[in-house]
């Protein structure tokens, strides 16, 4: 072959593109260099990364020399066919660069500066090549330094699945190495050296017994240390005697070390779970890429649906992902699908650590895991020959990613279950109206599971009018009929959840003689007060100062707290029944590595008789003595300035009333409301969703919003006020050119919170039906608005946004 050029994606902070630029291989390289592998390219007077995406074999018909390839990243592509396309799809799709997208879909630890070493994973090869190894397992890479014929020897080893890349992210996601010792002596050896011992040398009398009962035996020496009793030096004295060999090997960090997980065995089904089942398994046989929506009230067993059906996809010789929405749910759920499928399950999400995400990946690539659970960016797990992929909580926001690219892990789940012909199961008790639209027009497959598992009706509700309650409230955040549900439930040795949403000790602070609030220097947004630390923090930008004992503004004393917080509560929670132990989970109590876990696993142990927290309690949480959960404040979301704020509501209390109840006790849910009329909360009560559903998108259709209308948001941000308004009127003007009179344009109009940390923000959105220009346009504006990025004015599309706050 004469001659070899790359399509490269490069990977230019200042101006980014999605058109790739094509650079000459190496005549060394040439033949080891396939698409999705990284390189090293010259730009302008820049080395820059960059992916490729194809390979030609002819040159490109242009007069100016092309510049060569500097190096070659990987031995094999770390990217397959499935995600190139994937992240060509995701640019256009979501409105974003296509480098971003082709680095979403790696873990941090193959994003940063690293080194990296070749490792053989097999005894299988030639002389030459151990020569090459000097006789160890694992040598520095670097691909400048090899010679072409080197180079294609290792290419050909990590084709062949022989040798690996392992990369050593400046101490964040190293391999994790430990000490093994082996024995160099059998039995006669042994006692031949016992007998040259000095009499008083026990300690090495001590290591040779050992020696000699482990035999051919690999032991870690903290496990050896651990068998007896004898120190590190002792071992090193064995080894300087020649007795043992030392050295270090690769250990996965596993995530779940510590949790002790007992194997389960499938659960006798209901009929209605039966059915889902075998129509699921249907398709999986098939290999239908169908889509089905799984709508099963709290507590119906819609997980022992996800597991059957997990079961014939590795029955069948293929792969499962199942994505739940955050971390908080991911213990109980990683714990329920490790305790049926074993050390065949990876687990994916924000909650690890570099080191441990870049183990779990490494795992899924090696096909060393069959089946992965994570978060929202777990659907870009490197499986192949996927059997089923599950979505639980289908409804949540959190599959939504803030950031570019802004994909819905909803799209993409779909978009990778076309791929490998398999279905694609959206399960929820409260699905999002868009996809129970779908069901009821046929574009997905409903499956209902309209009882509860344990045969016990769904938990009676009472909803309490805090607007009477305030009168003669024990606290400000607790009623009279709540506390004394929670004595009940604590007297029958029962426990309780409690949901607040809101962290920290109050809202805010205000001056009752001026009126003055304490706002963040840097946003459009008061300081939240919190006790344990002693201080006021903004929850947007971090910034943080001391609480003031006087007002800024007036300096009178009569500075007060208004609002409520979880601390507070607990701090009330304590002086109402002080021999009550109360566990707060929240992001102040979660931020540490691991504090979910622990948190639940307290709770779970009985260590703890109320469970406060945020809404991260409300999902997922299975705890079979929890008979009564309270909501304080059913009204938070309600009173957002967010079309979808009833669904929003209606669906968080209807998730957290479905964790009391859940075995053999009946359950009972308190709501405190100041608007106990208003239709969301009204239903909630009764779980009623069909109805809510109606109403809901009747009054969607009124307003023209999804699923009635497709949305685009548009927003621009900068530092220069006029700057950023200019721009988006700018944008305004050109919209109206190319829409239809159809199509309705809200705004321009400064975002609700117009300025988080000293950047300010103006947002316009589209309404439209069908706009065959709209998309072509978007595309233009974003690779023209980079121009403007570097006088700091940044623009970002958003398509579907989940809200416009």
């Amino acid at each position: 072959m004469s001659e070899q050029f790359a399509e490269v994606i490069v990977d230019v902070p200042s101006m980014q593109t999605n058109q790739p630029y094509t650079y000459a291989i190496p005549t060394e390289w040439i033949g080891q260099v396939f698409p999705g592998m990284r390189v090293i390219v010259p730009f302008g007077k820049r080395k820059i990364l960059g992916f490729t995406t194809k390979i030609l074999s002819k040159r490109p018909g242009v007069s100016f020399k092309i510049k060569e390839i500097e190096e070659v990243l990987d031995l094999t592509p770390v990217l397959n066919t499935e995600m190139l396309e994937m992240a060509s799809w995701l640019a256009k799709w979501t409105f974003s660069f296509k480098i971003s997208c082709l680095q979403v879909m790696l873990p941090a630890a193959m994003r940063a500066s690293y080194n990296k070493t070749i490792k053989l994973t097999s005894t299988d090869v030639s002389e030459e090549v151990k020569q090459l190894f000097d006789e160890q397992n694992e040598v520095k890479f670097d691909s400048k330094e090899l010679s072409a014929d080197v180079f294609k020897k290792l290419s050909k080893l990590s084709r062949e699945k022989k040798a690996e890349v392992i990369y050593q992210v400046h101490d964040r996601a190293r391999t994790k190495k430990v000490t093994v010792i082996k024995s160099l002596l059998n039995t006669q050896e042994v006692q031949k050296q016992k007998e040259l011992l000095r009499v008083n040398a026990d300690k090495l009398r001590l290591l040779l017994d050992f020696l000699g009962k482990i035999g051919s035996q690999i032991l870690t020496q903290k496990d050896a240390i651990k068998k007896t009793g004898l120190s590190a030096a002792v071992f090193t004295q064995g080894e300087k005697k020649g007795w043992l060999k030392k050295e270090k090997v690769e250990k996965y960090r596993d995530p779940y070390r510590d949790a002790e997980i007992k194997r389960t065995k499938p659960k006798q089904l209901k009929a209605a779970q039966q059915k889902a089942v075998e129509r699921i398994d249907h398709s999986i046989v098939q290999q239908q890429d169908k889509v089905f929506l799984l709508q099963g009230v709290t507590g119906s067993g819609k997980t022992e649906v996800y597991l059957y059906t997990i079961a014939c996809a590795l029955k069948n010789k293929q792969t499962a992902l199942m994505l739940v929405p955050e971390i908080s749910l991911t213990p109980q759920m990683v714990r329920r699908v490790k305790s049926r499928f074993g050390s065949n399950v990876a687990v994916l999400h924000s909650g690890l650590s570099e080191g441990e995400k870049y183990d779990e990946w490494r795992r899924i690539e090696r096909n060393d895991a069959t089946v992965v659970v994570g978060a929202r960016s777990a659907v870009f797990a490197p499986l192949e020959n996927i059997g089923i992929i599950i979505m639980d909580e289908e409804h949540e926001t959190s599959y939504k990613q803030e950031d570019m690219p802004e994909y819905n892990a909803r799209d993409v789940a779909i978009k990778r279950g076309s791929w490998h012909h398999c279905p694609v199961v959206l399960g929820s008790a409260t699905p999002s109206l868009e996809s129970r639209a779908r069901a009821q027009k046929g574009v997905y497959e409903w499956l209902r599971l309209d009882e509860r598992i344990n045969g016990q009706p769904l938990p009676e509700v009472q909803l309490i009018d805090m607007r009477q309650e305030l009168k003669r409230a024990p606290a400000v955040d607790i009623s009279t009929p709540l506390l004394d549900a929670i004595k009940q439930r604590l007297e029958q040795k029962e426990q309780v959840v409690l949901m607040l949403n809101r962290r920290g000790y109050s809202s805010f602070i205000m001056c009752r003689e001026c009126g003055f609030v304490l706002k963040c220097p840097n946003c459009d947004i008061s300081l939240t007060l919190h006790m344990d630390s002693h201080s006021m923090k903004c929850h947007y930008c971090g910034h943080e100062e001391p609480i003031p004992r006087t007002c800024p503004s007036c300096q009178s004393k009569k500075i007060r707290y208004y609002g409520t917080g979880t601390e507070k509560v607990e701090q009330e929670l304590q002086q109402l029944l002080p021999e009550t132990k109360i566990l707060r989970m929240d992001v102040d109590t979660t931020r540490r590595k691991g504090a979910h876990a622990k948190l639940l696993r307290q709770f779970g142990n009985k260590e703890a008789d109320i469970l406060l927290g945020t809404q991260m309690i409300a999902k997922g949480l299975d705890f079979p003595d929890v008979t009564l959960v309270g909501v304080l404040n059913a009204d938070t979301s309600l009173s957002l300035p967010n079309f979808r704020s009833a669904e929003r509501t209606f669906q968080l209390l209807t998730q957290v009333s479905g964790r009391a109840g859940r075995a053999d006790k009946l359950g009972q849910v308190v709501i405190q409301t100041f608007n106990p009329k208003h239709y969301a909360i009204q239903l909630a009560k009764k779980q009623n969703y069909e109805k809510f559903f109606g109403i809901e998108m009747n009054m969607r259709h009124r307003g023209g919003y999804p699923p009635y209308f497709f949305t685009t948001q548009i927003v621009t941000s900068g530092p220069n006020e006029a700057d950023v308004a200019k721009k988006m009127f700018e944008i305004d003007g050109q919209l109206k050119q190319v829409l239809s009179s159809q199509a309705v344009i809200l705004g321009p109009t400064p975002k609700p919170i117009m300025r988080i940390n000293n950047q300010f923000y103006y947002q316009l959105v589209i309404k439209y039906k069908k706009e065959p220009e709209l998309d072509a346009f978007l595309e233009d504006l974003l690779l023209n608005s980079q121009k403007e990025a570097r006088q700091k004015l940044k623009l970002k599309i958003d398509r579907d946004p989940i809200d416009f706050i």
